[in-house]
């Protein structure tokens, strides 16, 4: 699986890229047969307490998987989009298994 991090407005710290590769490596529990994950983080303007950006894309076979919250911190961001991601995921199966 690759990961790609874009960072906006700001450059991303090493701490925050490893925390963003280390979340998004457990999407993988979720979907077996991940191809690629772009993770697009921002500075929102005006600087304001929510301003931080994340929005994850997850591309699988045939489908696209898309996560994108604002909050106070990118890591707090980017574990609610984590959470967003595995919700979809399992839907898609439970419907994939369904039909």
């Amino acid at each position: 699986m690759e990961i790609r991090i874009q960072s906006i407005h700001f450059d991303a710290a090493e701490r925050l890229q490893a925390f963003v590769q280390k979340r998004v490596a457990k999407l993988e529990k979720f979907y077996d047969d991940i191809k690629s994950v772009e993770v697009v983080l921002k500075v929102v303007k005006p600087e304001v307490a929510d301003n931080k950006e994340a929005g994850i894309k997850v591309n699988v076979p045939n489908y696209d998987f898309y996560a994108n919250k604002i909050c106070d911190s990118f890591e707090e961001a980017v574990d609610l989009c984590v959470e967003a991601l595995e919700k979809q995921m399992m839907k898609h199966k439970e419907k994939v298994r369904n039909k």
